[in-house]
């Protein structure tokens, strides 16, 4: 295992700034309702909800550039919205952000995608959608690639975020992996059952324990089951690494080179809510791994930033100045 120091961890966090990273996938926004529970509704047995206020903030592939942003490194967003107000909250808050909004299409087949989540006491209690799940027309995956052929000169490193929305069709996906490898460009990749086996030769895959459940038709239970489950990727996917994330076990990291693994338990003290863990980590790691880091070193530090979201309510995304602090002090104690 590679031993971090907090001398590395500050020569690396000092160049996350030099990074660009392409975030191409689902843009959602995310809506919170925050209340109390005191009562049980008298037209059904649910619980009734005393909303206190509501939020809203930037969810899925949105998020991950987010996470990207506060990392102090640049993001490219890249994706569809629909032509409605939720479109327009999306946008506005990238530009409040700071974050180039050219890349965001607004079609008028589909609505904008938007997550309600309801938390009353600290604790999730439902979540209502709004999305099209069909893919994007045609005409639209050629704007996203074109904007996409347009960046590619200056990027440093593409995340391609699927929630299986529409947006990463097949064709897209097969068109700007073969872009990246022609550039010689990083792409990792989130992947959903959908496109499982569409993304091939990437430098990574990250798909959690039960994400790669579902792709392979199979259950995993021991760690022979995970590495047999590796093997069956590397082989279908011809790609270079896999890391899987294994909640409460932590994550492991299996490259096709040397047919390494390594194997990190997870960080987390304390678990409030997972949602928006994924996207912490895979910005985490390609922004890290972008400025020099090694598999290793990015995997440690995509593992603290997890720790700190899921110490959360809610999606909020790592900060910088937070993550760098939480693991010098952390190295210190040793």
């Amino acid at each position: 295992m590679i031993e971090l120091k907090p001398d590395r961890i500050k020569e690396l966090f000092s160049k996350f700034q030099n990074s660009r990273v392409a975030v191409v996938g689902d843009l959602m926004l995310d809506s919170y309702m925050w209340g109390n529970v005191r009562r049980i509704s008298p037209e059904a047995p649910v619980p009734v909800v005393e909303v206190r206020s509501e939020t809203v903030k930037l969810g899925g592939a949105a998020n991950v550039a987010n996470n990207v942003l506060n990392l102090g490194a640049v993001p490219i967003p890249l994706g569809v919205v629909g032509d409605d107000l939720s479109g327009q909250q999306i946008r506005k808050l990238f530009n409040d952000l700071g974050i180039d909004s050219k890349g965001i299409i607004a079609a008028k087949d589909r609505p904008t995608t938007i997550k309600t989540r309801i938390i009353a006491n600290d604790q999730h209690v439902v979540r209502a959608d709004v999305e099209s799940k069909y893919d994007i027309l045609a005409e639209t995956e050629v704007q996203i690639l074109d904007i996409f052929k347009s960046q590619i000169s200056a990027l440093s490193g593409v995340i391609l975020e699927d929630y299986n929305k529409g947006v990463l069709t097949p064709r897209l996906i097969k068109g700007i992996i073969a872009i990246c490898r022609q550039h010689n460009v990083y792409v990792a990749v989130d992947p959903k059952f959908n496109n499982f086996f569409e993304y091939r030769e990437v430098d990574l895959i990250k798909p959690n324990v039960r994400e790669t459940e579902e792709a392979l038709g199979i259950k995993i239970n021991t760690d022979d089951e995970l590495d047999s489950a590796a093997e069956t990727i590397f082989e279908r996917l011809n790609c270079s690494q896999i890391m899987i994330t294994r909640g409460s076990k932590g994550m492991s990291l299996f490259t096709k080179a040397d047919s390494s693994q390594y194997q990190l338990p997870t960080f987390a003290a304390k678990i409030h809510d997972v949602s928006g863990a994924g996207d912490t980590v895979i910005a985490t790691f390609v922004v890290t791994k972008t400025v020099g880091a090694s598999s290793e070193e990015a995997m440690q530090i995509a593992n603290y930033a997890a720790a700190i979201v899921c110490g959360e309510v809610g999606v909020i995304p790592i900060e910088k100045d937070q993550l760098e602090a939480f693991i010098v002090n952390i190295l210190l104690k040793k």
